[in-house]
């Protein structure tokens, strides 16, 4: 049997590669890019939020999105080289945007901190997802609201964008694509819309690019539910 491949390798090329690999090129990078505009919709610049905090935020591609305004927005990511991308000109120039190291599952504020909570591409990749929305949901205030982003991954859209996109760049540097996606992608779409439709019924949903809900038609789901 092989030996397991280190994963401390594999964060270092991830990291260095993420921005470039999964949204710089082609199609699949303009649809990825898409999945945060689409979560924004929602919300227009005549809304307010006083408190937003971003988790798994990675490189913070999904700020330059957001269309309503705000006094404080709290970036965070588990991983510090994640982080160190975050473009320097977004926390020099707005004072309002903060940086800082938390576990998403764990997170370290006070409860009802926040107005609303984003995690884009996150849920998938974390143990326990049913305890880990009850952790999000504590860190909001009452009538706030949670965002979630999530690939419709095993769907058959999905499966096949991944494959004709991101798959072949990270095989390029190295990466093996599919194992670390079996490791990383532990939750299937339809178990985590199952956790999010028992816990908040009345969920505001969404289904890109095709509007219908099917997993395997569309690419990523979107749900916006009060806290």
């Amino acid at each position: 049997m092989k030996p397991d491949p280190s994963y401390d390798e594999y964060m270092e090329r991830w990291t260095r590669a993420y921005e470039v690999a999964n949204y710089n090129q082609g199609l699949a990078a303009r649809m990825l890019t898409q999945s945060h505009v689409w979560c924004e919709q929602a919300f227009g610049p005549d809304q307010h939020f006083s408190r937003v905090v971003e988790v798994g935020a990675g490189t913070g591609i999904h700020l330059s999105k957001v269309r309503h305004s705000f006094d404080e927005y709290v970036i965070t990511d588990l991983n510090p080289p994640m982080l160190d991308q975050v473009r320097p000109e977004k926390t020099h120039r707005d004072k309002k945007i903060t940086v800082r190291r938390e576990d998403a599952t764990r997170l370290s504020f006070p409860d009802n901190s926040f107005d609303r909570l984003i995690a884009t591409h996150v849920l998938e990749h974390l143990p326990q997802p049913h305890q880990v929305l009850r952790e999000w949901h504590r860190v909001v205030k009452p009538g706030g609201v949670v965002s979630i982003v999530l690939p419709c991954d095993p769907g058959i859209a999905w499966r096949l964008g991944r494959h004709f996109g991101p798959r072949r760049k990270f095989e390029a540097i190295g990466i093996d694509y599919d194992y670390w996606m079996a490791r990383e992608h532990v939750n299937a779409i339809t178990n985590l819309v199952a956790f999010i439709r028992y816990y908040y019924p009345s969920a505001k949903e969404g289904w890109y690019p095709l509007r219908v809900p099917s997993v395997d038609l569309n690419l990523f789901y979107v749900a916006h539910v009060q806290a």
